[in-house]
């Protein structure tokens, strides 16, 4: 481990919209600041660039020149900027240790603003494991950064808007889509238009989206979602039933599709392994994702001066994500006393409005994709949950029904959540399970954080290291 770090005014971990605006609104009033990101580049995954290397057959996109754009902010803004650079601790006060090609660093700082965006959920059915099957993240991977099809032919499958966005990108990309899978209902749609209309830039984006799918004859079947995929020669044979509003399966409306690849995603939710590791005070907010860490409108938590912004703070979308990166910055420098008061007060006041707006186009697209109850009880008893550690719903309610109380302690009998994903994967589905038994998610909680926040070798952080470096104490006389 390093033992002197780097100090800085402001260190910010991800290098989403919400990091990136962050870092450019710091340095713009003169703080020292750091970004860190495990990727190669800025971005986030809505922003993802395409590798340098790769020579371009297409014009440019609405979201390449976004991201074009605040790649173009931070490069000017003076920023240390800390790409490939996996963050696996973080300690009250604040030091921040991250691992690189070039071995470990680190950063002290008396303000951190943790932008470390969302995980996908994938609720779990017969099949799921399957190869071929993946997430609608990796898919968005896929396309967007190494212009990649998923698989020749794609069954696109879960909730909330990324499904548009994959189903018309394979489009794009002269893939084709079986269908499009929703659990979310058209009334649910209707409901959430007036929000949808603060930004009507989206809207019109979302309707460009529907009207290429729609041009390629693509089924779109809402208020449906997987209920098993399993191997059929070498392509994947997928059951597909109705549901209710709640997402329970509805008995006789199954119907079977075959494609090379399944695509599926049952929303986001909010990256708190930060907040969680230094104890700030958490809610669980179904309709924003699940678990996250209680901000302010400018992502101050309980802990003084760490600072949780964008998606990590509920789920409200990318656009969003700018102007509350602008906020927690300007935040930062006011509590540290480094802006004055009248200053944050002038320059809070167009973010902020642009924040609001965006996040009420964000957040009703959140609630489409909130977990369902209903869904998560018609999960098969032998289904695996815990993917990593192979845990079946079986196996966590056993755990209960012998006396774990909350998902902590069915971690520690099953280890479920133990694995390389440290429950990001799973463990909204896991509290759901226990939750139903335990009488709510509050009764559940959720995963104590620890560190590593991401796994790392013990090669990795003690570089190169010998038994002779060790210091050896002189023995204290008899």
């Amino acid at each position: 481990m390093t033992a002197n770090p780097s100090a800085f005014d402001v260190v910010v971990i991800g290098g989403g919209p919400a990091g990136i605006m962050a870092a450019v609104a710091a340095r713009r009033h003169g703080a020292s600041v750091a970004l860190l990101d495990e990727n190669p580049a800025a971005g986030g995954q809505v922003y993802r660039a395409t590798p340098a290397t790769f020579t371009r057959h297409e014009a440019v996109t609405a979201e390449e020149l976004a991201g074009n754009r605040l790649r173009g902010l931070l490069e000017r803004s003076g920023a240390a900027t800390m790409f490939g650079y996996k963050v696996w601790s973080v300690s009250p006060g604040f030091r921040v240790d991250a691992i690189g090609a070039d071995g470990p660093i680190a950063l002290s700082t008396p303000a951190l603003i943790v932008a470390t965006g969302t995980s996908e959920r994938v609720v779990p059915f017969p099949g799921w494991t399957t190869p071929g099957v993946i997430g609608l993240a990796a898919a968005t991977l896929m396309l967007k950064s190494q212009r990649m099809l998923p698989g020749r032919s794609t069954i696109v499958a879960g909730s909330g808007p990324l499904l548009v966005a994959v189903a018309a990108g394979i489009v794009k990309g002269g893939g084709r889509v079986v269908a499009v899978i929703d659990v979310a209902g058209r009334k649910e749609w209707l409901a959430r238009v007036p929000a949808m209309l603060a930004r009507p830039d989206l809207v019109a984006r979302g309707a460009r989206w529907l009207a290429a799918l729609r041009a390629a004859r693509v089924p779109l079947l809402s208020r449906h979602a997987l209920s098993a995929v399993r191997e059929q020669g070498d392509a994947l044979e997928a059951t597909v039933a109705r549901v209710d509003a709640e997402g329970a399966p509805i008995r006789g409306t199954e119907r079977t599709l075959t494609a090379d690849c399944v695509a599926v995603g049952n929303g986001l939710t909010p990256g708190s392994d930060v907040s969680r590791v230094l104890r700030a005070r958490h809610r669980y907010a179904r309709a924003k994702g699940g678990w996250l860490a209680v901000t302010d409108p400018w992502g101050r938590t309980s802990v003084p001066h760490l600072y949780v912004i964008g998606d990590g703070s509920g789920i409200a979308g990318a656009a969003a994500a700018e102007h509350h990166g602008e906020l927690a910055a300007l935040a930062a420098l006011n509590d540290s006393g480094r802006l004055p008061a009248a200053t944050f007060d002038r320059e809070s006041g167009t973010p902020r409005r642009h924040w609001d707006k965006a996040a009420r186009f964000g957040g009703a697209m959140a609630g489409l994709m909130a977990l369902r109850p209903a869904q998560v009880a018609a999960i098969p008893e032998e289904t695996i949950v815990c993917r990593c550690e192979d845990v079946t719903r079986a196996e966590i309610e056993a755990a209960v029904d012998r006396g774990a109380r909350e998902v902590n302690q069915v971690k520690a009998w099953t280890r479920c959540g133990m694995g390389p994903c440290q429950g990001r994967t799973c463990g909204d589905v896991v509290a759901e399970l226990v939750a139903r038994r335990v009488g709510g998610r509050e009764a559940a909680g959720y995963f104590t954080g620890r560190l590593p926040l991401r796994p790392v070798s013990l090669e990795a952080v003690t570089g190169d290291y010998v038994y002779a470096d060790i210091p050896v104490p002189k023995a204290a006389p008899l």
